[in-house]
């Protein structure tokens, strides 16, 4: 289609990444590091979503990490052309539709991407938002649903409807996160996909949702945008009028209500690295399972994660299926398998 307008990515870059501590910090959450590649996660969103395809993307972030994310995103693909700093964090609901407002709100195509997830199979990507565009143009809103490998109980999963166009479905129904038998069972009967949180509208009919489902969020957020500050790319939404949005995902926002939402299934090598265990499956292992980044002498072990920052030596000897982090003054173990339960450290430091 190369008289299609182009598509405007949307990297939303809010998240905290709290269960890849300790490397992941509310100062440096885990889109800002170099987890699978040489690039940041964030670098890594970027870059799969540029060339004549696409404009300069549109980045919702966390107004303490702008240093860091206009260089970051200065050192690839093309500069943002609006990085929009959140006064707080009200969910992905109001994200998008600032990121929405500020890309005009008319009829040009948006891809909202969160920044910390891993796609392997970028040519993949690339034709599932092919297939969609037809549709897209035509005011439908889509997602991208993750071909599902294992029952997750950790994600939504997508009742996958009737064809509408080649490769792209009705979406029957969205899922709760299910327990295992229920996830299993989705598994099994080979009609759901994982709901990965990657979705393409027309900016106009975003919003246009928004002020049928969720009229106050819309109000609140045009409201901050037209009392936002700016200076160069980045853009202050008001906080007074921010703090009147209801907080809410897109999923409840709009997604689960509105009448015309497809999803196209798609493998794509996806991952959100929610974990360490998760960084662990999709990294290369040495002869013996093994991760290594860092200084590590790891000797007759098997099967462990290990990463070393900040010039710390870990060394490990005789040991299994283990997690072993260091970076400054911490250092995490535990055995692989229970790296969830990251959470119940973040919130003992809390107390």
């Amino acid at each position: 289609m190369p008289d299609a307008k182009p598509i405007i990515p949307v990297i939303l870059s809010g998240g905290a990444g709290t269960r890849l501590w300790p490397l992941s910090r509310p100062e440096q959450p885990k889109q800002l590091l170099p987890l699978t590649a040489e690039q940041t996660m964030l670098q890594l969103t970027a870059l799969r979503a540029a060339g004549e395809r696409f404009a300069p993307p549109i980045v919702v972030a966390n107004a303490r990490h702008a240093d860091q994310v206009e260089a970051q995103l200065a050192t690839v693909a093309t500069a943002a052309q609006a990085l929009i700093l959140e006064p707080a964090g009200r969910n992905t609901a109001p994200a998008i539709a600032l990121a929405a407002i500020a890309a005009g709100g008319g009829a040009d195509p948006v891809l909202v991407m969160p920044s910390d997830h891993v796609i392997a199979d970028v040519e993949a990507f690339h034709a599932a938002i092919q297939a969609a565009l037809p549709l897209v143009e035509q005011g439908w809103l889509v997602t991208f649903g993750i071909a599902p490998d294992a029952p997750e109980t950790g994600y939504g999963w997508i009742k996958v409807g009737e064809p509408l166009a080649a490769g792209v479905h009705r979406v029957e129904r969205f899922v709760e996160k299910p327990p295992r038998d229920r996830a299993e069972e989705m598994l099994a009967a080979g009609d759901h996909a994982w709901n990965g949180g990657i979705f393409l509208f027309r900016a106009d009919m975003y919003l246009g949702a928004l002020s049928v489902y969720a009229p106050a969020m819309l109000v609140a957020t045009q409201r901050a945008m037209e009392k936002a500050r700016r200076e160069g790319i980045r853009v202050w939404p008001d906080a007074e009028e921010f703090a009147a949005s209801p907080s809410d995902s897109i999923d409840y926002a709009v997604m689960e209500k509105a009448p015309r939402v497809a999803v196209v299934p798609v493998a794509m090598g996806w991952s959100d690295v929610g974990s360490w265990d998760a960084l662990h499956a999709i990294s290369e292992c040495d002869a013996q399972g093994n991760v290594c980044r860092g200084d590590v002498i790891a000797i007759d072990a098997e099967n462990c994660l290990i990463r070393s920052e900040a010039g710390k030596r870990v060394a490990l000897v005789g040991v299994r299926d283990l997690i072993v982090v260091a970076t400054g003054d911490d250092v995490l173990v535990l055995p692989r398998g229970r790296s969830q339960d990251v959470r119940k450290i973040i919130e003992a430091m809390q107390n």
